[in-house]
C-alpha cells in the first residue's frame, strides 16, 4: 500500500503582524500579508494526515472549537473548515485515526485534540489515537515562562495525560519509517518538524520553524520565538539541506499556499514553485 497524504484544513485565525514578522517593519510585511485595522492578519491552521498500512497519523490539530471565549475574542477564528469535515472529504473519521502528532503545545497547534464532552470538560477527540509529544516541550508546556504563558493551555492539555493516550518520542519509537523528525529550539522547547518519505520525495512540514512561504527569508522570524538567533541558525540550516535534497516544504500557516519547492538566488534560498498537496 503506497503511503497517502491530506491536507487537513481546520479554518483560519488572526495574529499580530508584527508579531509575525518580527523585526521586518510593517512598510514590508503589509505587502505580504496585508493587516486589518487592528493589526491584525489572516494565517491558516493546516495539519497533515499521513495514511501508511495500517497507521493515520494526523499532524498537528488546529485550535479546534473546544477554546474558551478569551481566545476566540483575542484570535478571531473563522472559516467553514473544520477537522472533522476535512476528514470526512477524504473519507475518515475522528475515530479512525491511530496517531495524533504535536509539533509543539502552543493552542494553535494541539487543542484540536479535544473537544467538549458535553458538560464542558475536555475529552479525546480522537479516542483511538495515541498522542505523541516531545518530553521536553510537554514539561515546558506546564511550567511556561511568563513570556510563553499565553501559548499554552494546562488544563487541556491535562485531559490529554490523563487519558492514558500521551506518548513521548524520547521514550518510545513512533515506529514510522516513513517519517524522519527534527528537533528545533528557537520558537519554543523542542519543536518537532518531520520530514516524510513518500517515493522518491521528501516532503517537510516545517511547523512554526517556516510559518508561511514569506517566512523563507532568514530575517523573517517571528518575535513570538523564545531563541531567535537559534531560529536563524536552525532555518539557515534545514532551508540549506531542504535545498540541496529538493524537499518539498509545506506550510502550516500560509494561508494561501501549501507547498513550494527552493532555489538559490544570488539574495540567498527563496521560494520556486508554489504548489497544493495534491499537486506533488
Amino acid at each position: 500500500l503506497l503511503m497517502k497524504l491530506y491536507t487537513i484544513d481546520t479554518g483560519f485565525f488572526k495574529l499580530d503582524g508584527g508579531a509575525m514578522f518580527g523585526v521586518v517593519p510593517k512598510t514590508m510585511w503589509q505587502k505580504l500579508n496585508p493587516p486589518d485595522e487592528q493589526n491584525m492578519c489572516s494565517w491558516a491552521m493546516r495539519c497533515l494526515l499521513l495514511e501508511d498500512n495500517n497507521r493515520l497519523l494526523l499532524i498537528d490539530t488546529g485550535m479546534g472549537d473546544f477554546i474558551d471565549d478569551t481566545y476566540k475574542k483575542r484570535y478571531q477564528p473563522f472559516g467553514e473548515d473544520t477537522l472533522e469535515k476535512s476528514l470526512a472529504k477524504h473519507g475518515f473519521t475522528p475515530n479512525d485515526i491511530t496517531d495524533v502528532f504535536l509539533t509543539h503545545l502552543h493552542f494553535d497547534h494541539c487543542i484540536g485534540a479535544l473537544k467538549d464532552d458535553g458538560k464542558g470538560k475536555p475529552t479525546l477527540r480522537f479516542p483511538n489515537a495515541i498522542h505523541w509529544s516531545s518530553y521536553t516541550q510537554w514539561e515546558s508546556a506546564l511550567h511556561p515562562n511568563a513570556r510563553e504563558k499565553a501559548s499554552y493551555l494546562k488544563e487541556y492539555l491535562l485531559a490529554i495525560s490523563e487519558s492514558g493516550k500521551l506518548r513521548f518520542v524520547e521514550k518510545e519509537d513512533l515506529g514510522m519509517d516513513n517519517i524522519e523528525i527534527e528537533y528545533v529550539f528557537g520558537h519554543t522547547e523542542s519543536m518537532m518538524l518531520c520530514h516524510i518519505y513518500k517515493d522518491q520525495q521528501t516532503i517537510s512540514y516545517c511547523a512554526d520553524l517556516i510559518p508561511s512561504h514569506h517566512h523563507i527569508r532568514l530575517p523573517y522570524i517571528m518575535a513570538y520565538d523564545i531563541r531567535p538567533l537559534e531560529t536563524l541558525r536552525e532555518k539557515t540550516i534545514f532551508l540549506e539541506k531542504a535545498y540541496e535534497n529538493k524537499h518539498i516544504l509545506l506550510f502550516e500557516h500560509d494561508k494561501d499556499v501549501e507547498c513550494c519547492t527552493l532555489k538559490r538566488t544570488e539574495k540567498g534560498i527563496e521560494f520556486d514553485k508554489l504548489m497544493r498537496l495534491d499537486e506533488i
